[in-house]
């Protein structure tokens, strides 16, 4: 499964208005308002947020992943937002976090999902990458940003 096939332009937020942690991560799911692969939205809000009282998903380089499995989905759904501002999101590297990407699969689908997050994590951990991102001024860009680099990786089933 490639990022680009659960990552859609509707879903890219180019600026997160809010500030706090947990709003954001609201924000973002928001996003999946309407939405035919979601059956319960406020559940997929409380899988997220519970999966973030146990460990940030700040991971560092102004980065997280807030990520849940959740039968609340049909198969696996992401979200991506950025902000200008700093958000204080207790990351692993005490440093604040602009970009954000919300990842959520249905529970049977562990492989896929575990998958997904370390392809993510990988790309996040190129600054010319993380760059990019924060420099984009639409969702077609971002979506095109994340395309390109999922290009360079092989291994894409």
């Amino acid at each position: 499964m490639k990022i680009c096939e659960i990552l859609t332009t509707s879903r890219i937020k180019v600026e997160i208005t809010s500030t706090e942690k947990e709003k954001v991560i609201e924000e973002l799911i928001d996003l999946f308002v309407d939405d035919p692969d979601i059956t319960d939205i406020e559940e997929v809000k409380k899988s997220i947020l519970s999966r973030e009282k146990i460990m940030s998903t700040g991971v560092g380089k102004g980065f997280a992943i807030p990520h849940a499995k959740s039968d609340a989905v049909k198969g696996i759904v992401a979200a991506f937002g950025k902000s200008s501002h700093p958000i204080e999101y207790k990351a692993l590297d005490g440093e604040p976090v602009n970009l954000i990407f919300v990842l959520v699969g249905q529970q049977n689908l562990v492989g896929a999902h575990i998958k997904l997050l370390s392809r993510i994590s990988r790309m996040m951990n190129k600054d010319y990458f993380r760059e990019s991102l924060l420099k984009a001024q639409s969702p077609d860009e971002v979506y095109s940003i994340f395309h390109e680099e999922e290009k360079k990786y092989f291994d894409l089933t």
